[in-house]
Formats: C-alpha cells, structure tokens, sequence
C-alpha cells in the first residue's frame, strides 16, 4: 500500500470512529467537539494510534481554512433579525469584552506563569475570545431552542470576535520580538484596517456572491460550491489586504443567508455538512497536534488559568459589557457561561510557536488545556443550566415533508406535508374552511383507506372532515411555515412539562394593540399607575426597557403577560399566563 493510501485509509478510519463517537455523545451528554479531539489525542503519538504529528504550519494552515469554513456555515444561518436582538451587545462583547479579558487574564498568567507583562498578556490575548466552532455547535448539537436575545448575542459575539483577538495576539507578540514596551498609533490602525476592511469585503461580497448565484446558470449541486469558493477566496483574499478575513467570510454568509438566492435550502444543507467536516477534521488535528504527557507538567498552573477566565474574568467582563443594554441576571449570567473556548486559542497560540519565542510551548499547553477544561465543565452543563435559568422557549414542531419552491419575482414558497394525529386541532374540520395564515394555501389531502386500497388525492374541497392519518400539503413562504405548524403539527411528545405551550405562555392569547385597561377589567388585574391608555405592547416594551424578544414576560398582578410574538420591534401577540 502506498503512503497516500495508508494517509487516506487513517483518515476515513479517524473520521468513521469521530462520527460513531458522537452517537455515543448523544447518550451521555458530552459535547462533541471534545469527543473529536479526544479522538485525535487517542490517535496521536502518547495514545494507541501512536501518530506523530507536531508541524505547526500545517495546523494553522488546515485550523485558519476549517474556521473559515465553519464561520460561513455560521453566517448563512444566522438570521436578520438576530442582529436586532443582539447585535449592539455582541459588538461590545467582540471588542471591549475581549480586550478586558486580555488584560485580566494576562495579569493573572503573568503572575502564575512568572513572565512578563507582555508575556502574560500574550496569553490573555490567546485564550480571550470565545470560539465560533464551538458555540455554533454546541447550541446545535443540544438543539437548544434559546430566547433570541441570548442566541443572538452569543453567535454574533463568537462570529465576530477574532479580529480583536487575532489583532491583540500579533500586536503583543510584535511588541515582544521587536522590543518595544507600549504600543503605538500603528495599533489602533491596524486594528480600523482588520475592521473596517473586514466589514466592508464581507457585505460587499456577499452581495456579490448572491448576484452570481442568481444570475448564473448551474448545475443545482454548483451553487453550493460558488458559496464556498466565494466565501474562501473573499477571506483569503480580505487576509491578504489587511483586514480580517474571518469577519469577512461570517459576514459574506450572514448577507446571502438572509436574501433570496436560488436552492437556498440545498445550500444551507451542504454547507452545514461542510461545516461538520471542517470541525471534526480540525478538531481531529488538534488532537494529534497534542501531546497529553508535556500538558502534566503546565496543568496546575493551565487549570488556575482556566478556572479564573471561566469563574472570574468572563463573568466580570460579560456583565460589565451587558450593563448598559439591561439585560436580566439569568441572562447575563448564562451568557458568561458560554463562553466556550476552542479551535481559536489552539491556533492563535501557534503564532509564538511559529515566531519561536521561548515560551511558546508553554502558551500552548496552557491554550490546550484551556480549551479541554471549557469544553468538559462548560460544554457539559450549558444545556442544564439553560433549563434551570428557564431560557428555553417551547419546542416548534416542523412539517413531515418539506418541498423548497423557487418562485421568480416572489420569493421562497415551501411545499409543507402534515401528518394528522389524533388530539390534532383540525380533526374534525373541513379541509376547506381551514384558516391559514395568509398567503398560505392548502393544496391537496392524501388520504388512506385502508390497506387494500390506494391513497387518494384530494382537492381541499372534496376532503370532507380531515380525519386522523391524512397527509396535508400546504403551500406557504417562510414567514407564514410557524403559523401553519402550529395549527397543524402534530404535538410534540418530548417537550419538558414548563415547555409544554400552554405552561409557558399561557391559556389565553391577547392581540398587542388590545387596551391594557380593558383587559385589566375583563380578568380583574390591576391597572398600574399611567397604563390606563397604553396597549399590552406598550406596557411590556416600556416594562421590559431593552428590545422585546419572544419569551420575555413581566408580573401583573398575580398573573404574567408573556411576549408570544414579535414582529421587528413590535409585539404583536402576547400570553396570558394564570397563576399554578
């Protein structure tokens, strides 16, 4: 056998053993990032697998690709609205947040690793940002339905905060190789150039990359792969010029993910199988990259570091950067919880290792140990402590089948399939007086009598009394796909008892015009002072002082109004919650 083949046969082999890990992930909770790189460190040359792998260049060549890759995945799923939630308190988090973190940190490690300022800094830098692989895929792989606020903040904040880190890493260790004991007005340049550069190629070539996606005639299994040499070739080439190319590629995907481009649904699909490719492969290398008998030497002082970023440093930080946008304790605190570390401080601590600055072995035991010790303790307890916060929001149920329909000069129409169950809510009714949300349309019943005889296809109006076991089609744009499954979905099965809908939001839902003191009246609450004139959505949007997201709620009397639905800034359904 040839060496390609014996490095292509390991490969599959460390890949197949990754992926049937990760079942066994799902059973006990572990997350899966570690169990890629626990892979990797058994494969490596102090475990069974006995590989040897110690080229730096190589790592961060493959980890810089991998993330962007991962980055892109993150954008094209990322929502508009998210920003609305989460973009100025991400922003602060991306930047402020990381250079406090640094600073903190670094003063630490300088203490306990006995280096110098810079020195110490150096490390603060590495391990401060938190990382985009990690969160994405934790938040996914939990499938932690999060209120939007929280989801918001900490994707964006992942997504958008290496070029502070990257920036602060090569400023301090210029400073290091160079000399120099402070900075210069170079540095506030440079990092403006890895901004600004970084923002304007990620918007301007998303935009671009969703022209040529409209405008270009392809095989449907090409686009896909436009978006991703796009995306590869915009942060290659926003690296190139100065700026940050990472910023770059998130922001390309976040632009095309939320407009309308041809098969945007085959799109978001292979890209997150991209995505999953790119973090176990990238994982899988660190892990080799490691050599678990050195970190034994650096793990007490690695483990102190680690234990005051994650109980001191990102708390304190977190809740500093998120004063001024009011946002409740259980969030603050669940968001300085999160701040998962990962691929990011791995890679960026091979800088000094590149530069040979002599204490770089150690900078990377202690980024690596870092890394394991938040992705085990945080990574482990992130989808328990989202529950006793009380941050979920209720399971939504989607369609059995779901058919994507490009629809020229409209926009994006699904073709959605229900399966009735009995206890569904539209048993019983005529399939033609059914009330979608308009511009939702039922299509056709499939209908089974029986074994022996076909389905049959059904015009709405020949349907009769829709009865349990029909198949629904319904054709619907995206904005309208929640309305209809809530209205024909069957009821989900697994969803905690306080996730249950009428437990969360309440038995009664109010329009957001209707008139406070009317509904004071009707149920008998209080009206306080001065709401008297003002509707639910007034009286919750000033009682809530930040922008509302669904799951919001606030006390009245000895009942709880509940943000059911939100449209851009406004509230336009609310639950009415009675007392247990």
């Amino acid at each position: 056998m040839s060496g390609i083949d014996q490095l292509v046969l390991a490969g599959a082999m460390l890949l197949l053993l990754s992926i049937l890990a990760s079942a066994l992930s799902y059973r006990i909770g572990m997350p899966l990032l570690l169990v890629f790189l626990g892979v990797g460190m058994l494969a490596g040359q102090d475990g069974p697998g006995g590989i040897v792998f110690n080229d730096a260049g190589i790592a961060y060549a493959v980890g810089s690709v991998a993330l962007a890759i991962i980055l892109l995945d993150g954008g094209l799923n990322t929502r508009a609205d998210s920003f609305r939630a989460g973009l100025r308190p991400a922003s602060v988090l991306a930047t402020f947040g990381v250079l406090l973190t640094c600073l903190l940190t670094g003063l630490f490690a300088a203490w306990i690793l006995d280096f110098g300022l810079l020195e110490g800094l150096l490390v603060g830098a590495v391990v401060g940002s938190t990382d985009a692989a990690a969160v994405f895929a934790l938040l996914r792989a939990k499938g932690l339905g999060l209120k939007q606020r929280v989801s918001a903040t900490l994707e964006i904040e992942s997504g958008s905060n290496d070029p502070m880190a990257v920036l602060l890493t090569v400023v301090l260790l210029d400073m290091i190789l160079t000399g120099q004991r402070t900075p210069s007005w170079e540095t506030l340049g440079l990092f403006a150039l890895q901004l600004g550069l970084g923002l304007a190629a990620g918007i301007g070539g998303g935009r671009l990359l969703a022209w040529l996606v409209n405008r270009l005639p392809l095989e449907q299994g090409m686009y896909p792969m436009l978006i991703l040499a796009g995306g590869l070739a915009l942060y290659g080439l926003t690296t190139f010029l100065g700026g940050s190319g990472f910023l770059a590629i998130y922001l390309a995907g976040v632009v095309v993910g939320n407009r309308h481009v041809r098969q945007s649904r085959q799109i978001l699909q292979v890209h997150n199988g991209m995505a999953w490719l790119a973090q176990i492969g990238m994982f899988l290398m660190l892990g080799l990259l490691a050599t678990p008998s050195e970190l034994i030497a650096h793990a007490p002082v690695a483990l102190a570091i680690a234990v005051v970023l994650m109980f001191v440093v990102r708390p304190f930080a977190v809740w500093l950067c998120l004063l001024p946008f009011h946002f409740p304790a259980r969030e603050r605190l669940f968001i300085s919880w999160v701040g998962l570390r990962g691929a990011v401080p791995i890679i960026l601590s091979l800088f000094p290792l590149l530069a040979g600055l002599p204490e770089a072995i150690i900078i990377l035991d202690v980024a690596f140990f870092v890394t394991l010790v938040s992705l085990t303790v945080q990574g482990w307890t992130v989808a328990p402590l989202a529950r006793r916060l009380r941050l979920e929001l209720p399971p939504v149920a989607g369609p059995d089948e779901r058919f994507d329909l490009e629809v020229p000069r409209i926009g994006n129409f699904s073709l959605l399939g229900y399966r009735l169950t009995s206890g569904g809510r539209v048993l019983g009714r005529p399939a033609d007086a059914l009330h979608l949300a308009a511009p939702a349309s039922l299509v056709a019943v499939l209908r089974d009598d029986g074994v022996n005889a076909p389905a049959r296809i059904l015009a709405p109006t020949d349907a009769g009394n829709l009865v349990a076991g029909d198949l629904v089609y319904v054709l619907a744009p995206e904005t309208a796909i929640a309305d209809v499954g809530a209205l024909l979905a069957a009821p989900l099965q697994t969803a905690p008892a306080h996730l249950v809908e009428r437990v969360f939001y309440g038995d009664f839902v109010l329009r957001g015009e209707a008139r406070l003191a009317e509904v004071a009246t009707l149920y008998g609450l209080p009206v306080p002072d001065g709401a008297a004139d003002m509707t639910l959505a007034d009286y919750l949007s000033g009682t809530l002082r930040g922008k509302p997201v669904e799951g919001d709620r606030c006390k009245l009397g000895a009942m709880e109004l509940v943000v059911r639905q939100v449209d851009g800034d406004r509230i336009v359904r609310v639950g009415l919650r009675l007392p247990s």
